[in-house]
């Protein structure tokens, strides 16, 4: 069985459309399975209008106050049922094929957590102007470096987890905001987990809110602080 989720803010004018793409592919790919939308805390009534299309295995968990992603993200993983537990963005960046090939190359894998990367192959990139590609790769190489990872793609909004290491890392995790995807990263590792990568995609694009070089050095300073953390929570667990 396969859990995806799909976290949401005010995404009243696409998540009708996106909750309709995601529950015929699902149908069709898989014979057991839940998608999650995770609320957090949307303004708009997107949850409801995700319920009232009472779409099948569909439900919608979430809270009343705006956290941030990684709050969504984590309530969505402790809340899985499923061998594999996947999330992808709400505007389905990267398109519904990825989600039957992380299920695959995870399931099939001793891996126990897969990141997509649009650094694996030549049209990862593909739709982007050459100065937003530019300053994606660099953010990215900066963050991977102070991070300590030999990942080729630590921010890409899909990634996927065997259901036995969400719990152990998700429960760990306390990070709201963008940082989130280093914190499972760094648990994974210290739980010793395999992390592999997965060529992907954008196929819809929209318009990046980071700031590079205010997002930069603000997850810098997260990640900095974060490392602290987990280092002496890891120590406590004898890791």
């Amino acid at each position: 069985m396969i859990t995806l989720i799909i976290p949401m803010y005010n995404e009243s004018l696409i998540i009708a459309d996106t909750a309709k793409t995601i529950s015929d592919y699902m149908q069709k790919s898989f014979d057991s399975y839940e998608i999650l939308f995770s609320d957090d805390g949307s303004t708009d009534g997107c949850g409801d209008i995700v319920k009232k299309l009472d779409l099948p295995c569909v439900r919608v968990v979430g809270y009343e106050k705006n956290h941030g992603k990684g709050c969504a993200i984590r309530t969505g993983m402790l809340e899985a049922k499923g061998d594999v537990v996947m999330f992808t963005d709400a505007d389905l960046a990267y398109g519904t094929d990825v989600i039957r090939r992380a299920y695959d190359m995870l399931s099939s894998s001793d891996a126990n957590m897969l990141i997509g990367s649009r650094n694996l192959s030549k049209d990862g990139y593909e739709g982007y102007t050459a100065l937003r590609k530019l300053m994606s790769k660099v953010y990215i190489k900066v963050l991977c470096t102070a991070g300590g990872f030999k990942l080729s793609d630590s921010q890409c909004g899909c990634k996927a987890y065997k259901g036995e290491a969400v719990k152990r890392i998700f429960e760990r995790c306390k990070v709201d905001g963008f940082a989130f995807d280093f914190e499972s990263i760094l648990w994974a590792q210290k739980f010793g987990y395999k992390i592999i990568e997965m060529p992907v995609k954008i196929v819809n694009h929209r318009e990046s809110t980071v700031n590079v070089v205010k997002d930069t050095f603000k997850m810098l300073g997260d990640l900095r602080k974060m490392k602290k953390r987990i280092k002496k929570e890891s120590k406590e667990l004898g890791l």
